[in-house]
Order: C-alpha cells, then structure tokens, then sequence
C-alpha cells in the first residue's frame, strides 16, 4: 500500500463533492502535469490511502479517501467540451491519466498548512517543499499516520 496527497481548489471539487457522488467516488480527472500523471498511471493501485488537500485561500488536508482503481486513459483530455481539454491527447493515443478514488471521511476541522508547518515529524514532506506544486504526489507512511493523528481530537 501507498499513501498520497491530492490536492484540489475546493471551488472546483471540494471533499463534499467526492463525499455526494454515488457511493462516494468518482475518477480524478483533469491533472496536466506529467510527473503527477505518471504516480496515476504507474504507482497507484486500489487500496491506496489518500489525504484530501484543499488548496486556495485557507489550504489544508480535510480528509482522507482511497483509491479505487489503477491508472486509466483521462478521457477528459481528448472533449472540446471539458475543462480542461488537450487536443495532443486521443482515445488512440491517450497522454493523460485518472484513478478513481472513494470518499472515507471529512474532518471535523481542517489541518491547515501552516499547523503542517510546524510538526518535526514533516519537515521533509513534499508538500511543504518550496515551489512543490504537484496536485498528486507521494507521502510517506509515517506522514500519513502523524496527519491522521493530527485529526483525532485528544481524548
């Protein structure tokens, strides 16, 4: 198994859109960066553990989803009619990826990045790279585990 951060606006999918849809998943489409379309395409298998980042104004992880599928042609890509379309990309020939993912939960308050900022436990986390823009990206199981606990409230 391997952990992930995804990272969306919440404007344009939020955790509560994953959370409403038919039995809580729906595909990731629309990533247009290679490097994050090869951890879709190649590294990601079902049964994968995902932190669901909001990024914009207030960014934060808000919660946690699985992914559901491997890696499958991004048929996004190749409709005019998309956001974001890629008329390089064909049925034929297809150049961007998706996996499904399943909404798991929702925090009850969100673990902001500047609280990300402050844990030793992540202090070489991708995420909190300088420049580290990738909407997809790696993080390692003990990550995962100090921001799950990060959401529990003490008891």
């Amino acid at each position: 198994m391997k952990y992930w951060l995804m990272k969306s606006e919440p404007g344009t999918y939020s955790i509560d859109d994953l959370r409403l849809k038919p039995g809580g998943t729906d595909h990731w489409d629309g990533v247009r960066n290679y490097q994050a379309r090869n951890f879709m395409r190649d590294e990601m298998k079902p049964g994968d553990r995902v932190l669901f980042y909001h990024s914009g104004k207030k960014p934060a992880v808000v919660g946690l989803a699985t992914v559901t599928s491997e890696g499958y042609p991004d048929h996004t890509a190749w409709d005019p009619k998309s956001d974001h379309p890629d008329p390089k990309s064909s049925p034929e020939n297809p150049i961007w990826y998706m996996v499904d993912i399943r909404f798991e939960e929702k925090y009850p308050s969100p673990i902001l990045l500047s609280e990300l900022r402050t844990q030793p436990g992540l202090k070489g986390m991708l995420l909190l790279k300088r420049g580290m823009r990738l909407s997809v990206q790696p993080v390692t199981k003990k990550e995962y585990d100090l921001i799950v606990k990060m959401a529990k409230p003490a008891s």
